[in-house]
Parts: structure tokens; C-alpha cells; sequence
């Protein structure tokens, strides 16, 4: 019970880090400051916002697990949702999301090995 709760953890954080990725090239953003653990500028917070909506919808993660893969709270992880989804009327904006989650999705999911060089 305890292995499978540490592997899902990694996996959402693994997820969290292409989403962010993804995100930092898409938006010019340097990758360090979206996952940094302190606020930045409009720029950056828009971009990690941007992140966790896209580990929401594109690898149907709860908001719970969001936060906990982003270093935050569920409330944040929620707060950001809804800024995007208010950010969706503008088609251009619409059109980079559904390509960045396009590509998400497409993502193969991480497989890991153990000590013993079988994949876990």
C-alpha cells in the first residue's frame, strides 16, 4: 500500500515536471523559476498556473494530487484551474493549451528500473 502511494507520488511529480517543462518552452519561461517554491513575476506565475491546469486535465490528476506533485496546496492547485479555464475564452490562448495538452497526453509514462534492472 505504502510502495504504491510512493510510486503514484513519483509518477504525478514526474508529470509535473514535463507539464512544467512543456510549459516553460512554450512560454518562454525559464523551467527553474515555474518550479521554484516562492512567488515570482506575472510572467512565471502564469506559466506554473498554466502547469498545474495542464497536470489536471491532460494526466487527470486531482487537484490534491496537483498540489502535493507541485510542492502546494489542493486550494492552489484549484485556484490556478480556474484562472486558466477563465483565460480560455482567448482562442489563441485556447489553441496553445490544447496543444500543449495534445502533446501531454501523447507523453509515453515513465518507467522506472529497480536495483536489479527490471522495470518496476
Amino acid at each position: 500500500m505504502v510502495e504504491n502511494r510512493f510510486q503514484r507520488l513519483r509518477l504525478d511529480r514526474a508529470r509535473a515536471r514535463l507539464a512544467q517543462q512543456a510549459v516553460a518552452y512554450a512560454f518562454d519561461v525559464p523551467v527553474e523559476e515555474i518550479a521554484a517554491p516562492t512567488r515570482r513575476s506575472a510572467d512565471v506565475a502564469l506559466a506554473r498556473q498554466v502547469a498545474m491546469y495542464l497536470a489536471h486535465v491532460a494526466f487527470e490528476l486531482s487537484l490534491a494530487r496537483v498540489g502535493l506533485a507541485f510542492g502546494r496546496d489542493r486550494t492552489t492547485a484549484a485556484y490556478a484551474c480556474h484562472r486558466i479555464e477563465d483565460r480560455r475564452d482567448d482562442i489563441g490562448f485556447d489553441n496553445r493549451l490544447d496543444a500543449l495538452e495534445a502533446c501531454l497526453r501523447a507523453a509515453p509514462t515513465p518507467v522506472w528500473e529497480d536495483q536489479a534492472g527490471e522495470a518496476a
